[in-house]
Parts: C-alpha cells; structure tokens; sequence
C-alpha cells in the first residue's frame, strides 16, 4: 500500500485532537457511540457533513454503516455485499485510498450494482475514504463526505489516515466482542431450545402414557365389561331377543370406533386433513356453531405423515379445549397456505386460566408446544377474555 502522507504535511497540529479521540474512545462498547466519539471531535480539525464507519464481516461482507451527520440508505441497508459497495476497491485492497472532488460525477463509485443512491439523494460530492487496518488486514473503511464539491485535498486524506489508524485497533476489538456476545447469544438459545424440547419430550412422553393408561381403562371398564355382560345374557338365551343383543351390539362397536379415532386418526389418513378436523368439531364441539375454512387446496395431504399427524393432534388439542373448558359458542379452523403453510383455531369462549397463561409450563399447551418443536413448526397463542386463537405454522422449506 502506497505511503499516502505528502512530504509537506505535520502531523502535530493533530496530536492533540488524537489524544482526544483516544480519550473519548476508552470504555466504548458499541459501534455507533464510539464513531459519534470520534466524529465529535474531527469536526474541529476535519469538517464534514456526512461520516461514516463500514466493516468487513469475516465471511468478507460489509456490515451495515455506523453513520453521523446523516441518516442515509447504507446504514438502513444491513449488511451489503462488498462488490455492491461504491467503495469496493478500497476494500478489496486495490487502492490506498479514495479521494474524489465529486462523486457523483466520478465514475470509480458508479458501476452496474452499485449502492450509489445515498451519495444522489444527499448530494454527498466531496469525499475521503481510508482504509481500517489491523495487521495489515483490511477490516473496514473510515469515510467522510461533504455537500459542496472540491473540498478535500491530499493533506486531508493524511489526517484522516491517521484517525483511521488511532481507531482501528478500537474497532477491530469492538467487532471480535460483538461476535464473541453475538456466539454467545445463539448458544444460549440453541441451549434453551434444547433443554426445552427434553422437557416437553419428556413431558409429552408422560401424557402419551397417560393417554394409553386411558384407553386401557376405557377397553376394560366399558367395552370388555358389555361384552362380559353380553356373554352372560347370552348364557341365558330366553333373558334376551335378537334386536337387544344387536342394539348392546351396536353400542360395544361404536365404543370401540371412539375409542380407536382417539387413539390413530384414521379418519385423516382416508379422508384428508380438512375432514378429519370436520369431524372431530362435531363431535368435540358441542353445541357450539363450527367452522372450517380449508383455503390451501388440500396442501396439508401431502405432508409427510409424522408432521401431518402432529398438526391433527395440536388442533385436536386446541379444540378440545375450546369445546369442553372455554365454553366457546363458536369455533372457527381456518387452513392457509400463504404466506405459509398456517392453521389457525379460533374461539369466543373464556379464555385461558391466568396460571396456564402466566406458566405455559403444564397440561395441553405445553404438549402442543412440544409438538410443533418436533416437527419444526411455530405456534403462537393468543388469549384473552373475549377468546383464545391457536395458531401453527411451518417453516417456508417443509411446505409441499
């Protein structure tokens, strides 16, 4: 890299005003207050309207600019790649510098891609622009601008060469701290996500015990003791007539199809997603009016069967519970496909209890919670005094 100082410049004049930055620096810990820090005091010796402070990621992307002076579309704009930056070539290390009397004229800033609007829209003409370096690695990019054109000359280039090269080793540590909370932030979820998913695995796997405990009791107490019953009666044939054996008859199979509907949703396998929802509010809903809205074109079907037996047992929940505790008049099921795969159970009943709410921790809603996270899905509840809406969505990649 080109020495960038004209043998006429003195530096001096600049030492205090370095110390200064140096000073105002200590003790920064993010990146707008630190280059706010520094702008503050290179206006007195520097002038600008516009400044601005980018950064190359590690993975060789600018992040998004740390502005002063202006609000404009590169510190909006998140993180950029580098060959859309009208700067790219300091970046990429193909010039020392870049000085320009007006860039909006200059043709270096402007070329197919480009994320030129800024220096448009604001008239930023007059611009430097040094290097942030760290062991002779680029790391980023100190940049000033003013409205009027011609105003920066090679002396001035100097003395923002020499700010860049105070502030680099600042904000090379402010960006290995952010990435350093940033790693630790999504550990931490990725650890809340999974001891989350253990408990409510384990949770879930206590409830499905539970429910087999259930249908067990079921078989037993009711349709195995009618057919005791039967088996005895018919032990004494003139106690009863045909039409009574196939009445008791009929009442045994339509407990066991019960008992078998809960237990594997069969209906959902030969008639599809809609009209085992369909069928379930009839017979969950009670009184209340129902309705189902199925406007994915049968998109659910073609789920893989894990995940669309997931999504029955979630809306089976969430029905259950309007029907038998909300004391919902209505229930409304509504299936859509855009902007993703959603289903969504809505009631006017009384809501959730306040402990359910304020702990989510036990009973349904934590079994459907842990539903969705095994299937990678998203639920949200809503719930107040006026109704509870229930609602499920599956990531844009698992859709058919």
């Amino acid at each position: 890299m080109p020495e960038l100082d004209p043998p006429e410049f003195d530096p001096a004049p600049l030492l205090p005003h370095l110390f200064r930055i140096s000073r105002a620096l200590a003790g920064r810990l993010d990146f707008l207050s630190a280059i706010q820090a520094v702008a503050q005091e290179m206006r007195l010796f520097l002038p600008y309207d516009h400044l601005d402070l980018c950064l190359l990621r590690h993975d060789g992307r600018l992040s998004a600019a740390y502005e002063t002076g202006i609000d404009t579309a590169w510190g909006r704009s998140g993180v950029v790649d580098v060959q859309r930056s009208p700067i790219r070539a300091l970046l990429c290390g193909e010039v020392g510098h870049l000085l320009t009397d007006d860039a909006t004229l200059d043709p270096r800033f402007h070329f197919p891609g480009a994320l030129t609007d800024p220096i448009h829209d604001h008239d930023l003409r007059a611009r430097v622009h040094v290097p942030l370096v760290v062991a002779d690695g680029i790391i980023g990019a100190l940049s000033i601008s003013r409205f009027a054109a011609g105003r920066y000359g090679a002396a001035d280039v100097a003395a923002a060469r020499y700010v860049a090269d105070l502030i680099s080793p600042y904000v090379f540590a402010l960006r290995e701290a952010e990435r350093s909370r940033q790693a630790a932030i999504v550990e931490a979820e990725a650890r809340a996500r999974e001891e989350g998913l253990r408990l409510g695995a384990r949770d879930l796997t206590q409830a499905l015990e539970q429910e087999r405990q259930r249908i067990g009791m079921d078989l037993h107490d009711q349709t195995l003791a009618d057919l005791s019953r039967l088996m005895r009666d018919l032990s004494r044939p003139r106690l009863l007539d045909a039409e009574a054996v196939l009445a008791r008859l009929d009442d045994c199979v339509a407990d066991l199809r019960r008992i078998i509907d809960t237990a594997v949703p069969s209906i959902l396998e030969m008639f599809g997603f809609a009209h085992a929802v369909r069928v379930h509010l009839e017979r969950a809903g009670g009184s209340a009016l129902v309705e189902v809205r199925d406007e994915s074109r049968g998109a659910l079907d073609a789920l893989e069967p894990v995940a669309r037996i997931a999504l029955f047992r979630i809306v089976q929940e969430a029905i259950n519970n309007a029907g038998r505790h909300a004391r919902a008049s209505r229930i409304d099921v509504r299936i859509a496909a855009e902007p993703r795969l959603r289903i969504t159970v809505a009631d006017d009943g009384c809501g959730l209890p306040e402990e359910v709410r304020r702990t989510r921790r036990k009973g349904g809603l934590s079994h459907m919670r842990t539903r969705a996270q095994l299937i990678g899905a998203r639920l949200s509840v809503r719930s107040g005094r006026t109704g509870t809406s229930v609602s499920v969505s599956l990531p844009q990649g698992d859709q058919p």
